[in-house]
């Protein structure tokens, strides 16, 4: 069962998580079929190329109960779902501009019964709020996103990491964070023995660089 990936890295998922966790492949190969919001060729990956690269932000940080997360671009609902049923009682924030995207997010949460996860069709530039942390899977170059997000995270840190972006990307980042000296970069081959994650990373980008 593909689920045992999961279990693998994450030993001490409660029932109630491991049951969410083994939904998610019906919940979106039914939706795939009626919206694409997965390729189908990692739809047959689900477990190994969502799952476990989503919840690879939480090798890095785990989200403190109380805490916000706001997921930009989430597209079906990546980062943001695997994240929420990994910190049920953190609150989590997924937006994308596309409104059939968040039809299925909103769907899929349901189904789930995922109370901390609130969806919304709306950009980034237009969220008021602010957040500990902003999380999302290489929507953009980094430049772009720190524009889209500036203002939207809190000062005060509860964390042990500092408050600030939580991007998954692959690749050589290199020039593209040269401009973020105190970027760090975390190698999800590291966390994970999979082929998929050899170039996969989680860039984290604290406040400094997007404060107001």
């Amino acid at each position: 069962m593909p689920l045992t990936i999961i279990e693998k890295y994450f030993s001490s998922l409660t029932e109630d998580q491991i049951t969410k966790f083994s939904q998610l492949e019906d919940l979106y190969t039914d939706w795939n079929s009626k919206i694409n919001v997965i390729s189908r060729k990692d739809i047959e990956e689900l477990y190994i190329r969502h799952v476990l690269h989503s919840l690879g932000i939480a090798k890095v940080q785990a989200f403190n109960p109380g805490a916000s997360i706001l997921d930009v671009g989430t597209g079906g609902g990546f980062p943001g779902i695997p994240l929420a049923i990994l910190f049920p009682e953190t609150n989590f924030y997924l937006i994308d501009a596309i409104g059939k995207k968040i039809n299925v997010v909103n769907e899929v949460a349901s189904a789930l019964n995922l109370q901390n996860v609130k969806a919304e069709q709306i950009r980034a530039e237009k969220v008021k709020s602010q957040f500990d942390f902003i999380v999302s899977r290489a929507v953009t170059n980094m430049p772009d996103f720190v524009k889209w997000v500036k203002g939207k995270v809190k000062k005060e840190s509860s964390h042990e990491l500092k408050n600030g972006i939580l991007y998954l990307k692959g690749g050589d980042l290199s020039e593209e964070l040269a401009v973020y000296k105190t970027a760090k970069t975390y190698d999800l081959k590291d966390y994970f023995e999979e082929d998929f994650f050899e170039t996969k990373k989680v860039v984290h980008l604290p406040l400094k660089y997007i404060g107001k």
